[in-house]
């Protein structure tokens, strides 16, 4: 039975079969990128060269949670604007969208982030790609209805499964790079499906155009965006020791690997969800100077989580908070990157600039 939180064995196994068998699907790639609906127009992006960024990230519950983050959002957006948005992935818990019209999309994205009326650059996670189990990331192909869903909203900002975008557009400050990790850290490997392995068409795409896009980027400042973290000190762990994990390829290793070649060392930043948690970790000798954020903490914490990856893996960090919901804003010029996060008390409703500092 198909509802929507649940997906029928029917769909699957032809969603599947489609993969297996090589067929074009709409928005894998940016050459692919899904058109908006006729008489849609999407909100505008910034033209200034002063940039404000709301980052946020594992939002979407529908819950009350998610709620008090927003509402919290909105009192921010009233005193000082944002210019646009981030949301690092799980964009529809617990199990992704079933279609591109699903009413999840209004109970778990635009119902609750009403009146923050800016594009939204959005993140495929785990949870948004799921098969069997919400969160397996094994039907890969679901991801899809959230990029025909750019077609659909104003605020939803994604064309394809991995894009980029300048601000401003002409002599940008930022070039945020949206990336989809999803096929290397599923813990349902595609094995059946060679359009989506490791070195398959999907993958060996992204990558060349990755590098072809960062090189020739003339932004200031160049972030990657990616649901799963490359590091990160609470339970999901680092990228190839995912969940404290040693077995290939659940642990992550390959996407490691992705982001060794082809993102730390060229980007600046990089922005993840996938741990609901809120850390800003400092560059190590392997990140070459790239700074790893995550900010996955917008509806739910890990404080109500079970410890997969108990000791964290121990990355020198300059602010780290797993019991309390929160968000990032990141102020960005073409001199300086300065960087907030604020905790939102759930039980008091208030808000606490818990860290403020500039990083660039």
């Amino acid at each position: 039975m198909n509802n929507d939180s649940t997906i029928g064995r029917r769909g699957f196994l032809a969603g599947a079969a489609t993969v297996a068998a090589g067929a074009s699907l709409v928005g894998l790639s940016p050459a692919e990128a899904v058109p908006v609906a006729a008489g849609l127009t999407k909100f505008d992006f910034p033209t200034d060269r002063s940039v404000r960024l709301l980052i946020t990230g594992d939002a979407g519950t529908g819950t009350r949670t998610q709620w008090a983050v927003a509402d919290t959002m909105r009192d921010y957006h009233r005193r000082e604007p944002f210019s646009l948005a981030v949301g690092l992935g799980d964009n529809i818990y617990e199990s992704g969208p079933n279609s591109a019209v699903d009413v999840q999309f209004a109970e778990k994205f635009e119902s609750p982030n009403a009146g923050l009326d800016f594009p939204w650059l959005m993140v495929l996670g785990n949870h948004d790609n799921s098969s069997v189990l919400g969160g397996d990331g094994g039907w890969l192909l679901r991801g899809n209805n959230e990029v025909e869903y750019h077609a659909n909203s104003p605020r939803w900002w994604m064309p394809s499964r991995y894009y980029s975008v300048r601000v401003p557009e002409q002599h940008p400050v930022v070039e945020f790079f949206v990336l989809d990790v999803n096929p290397l850290a599923s813990y349902v490997p595609p094995i059946f499906a060679p359009y989506w392995e490791v070195d398959g068409q999907f993958m060996s795409e992204q990558r060349a155009w990755l590098d072809r896009a960062v090189a020739e980027s003339p932004a200031t400042w160049k972030i990657a965006c990616t649901h799963h973290p490359y590091l990160n000190n609470g339970p999901h762990g680092d990228a190839g020791r995912y969940e404290g994990l040693s077995v290939a390829p659940i642990n992550g290793i390959h996407a490691k690997q992705f982001f060794d070649d082809h993102i730390v060392g060229n980007c600046h930043f990089i922005l993840s969800g996938h741990d609901h948690s809120l850390q800003v970790l400092e560059p190590t000798a392997a990140s070459k100077g790239t700074r790893q954020l995550v900010c996955g903490a917008a509806a739910k914490t890990v404080a109500a989580e079970p410890k997969l990856n108990p000791g964290g893996s121990g990355n020198a960090a300059l602010f780290e908070n797993y019991h309390e919901l929160g968000f990032m804003i990141m102020d960005l010029t073409a001199s300086s990157v300065d960087l907030t996060v604020v905790t939102v008390d759930l039980a008091g409703g208030g808000a606490t600039e818990a860290f403020a500092r500039r990083l660039a």
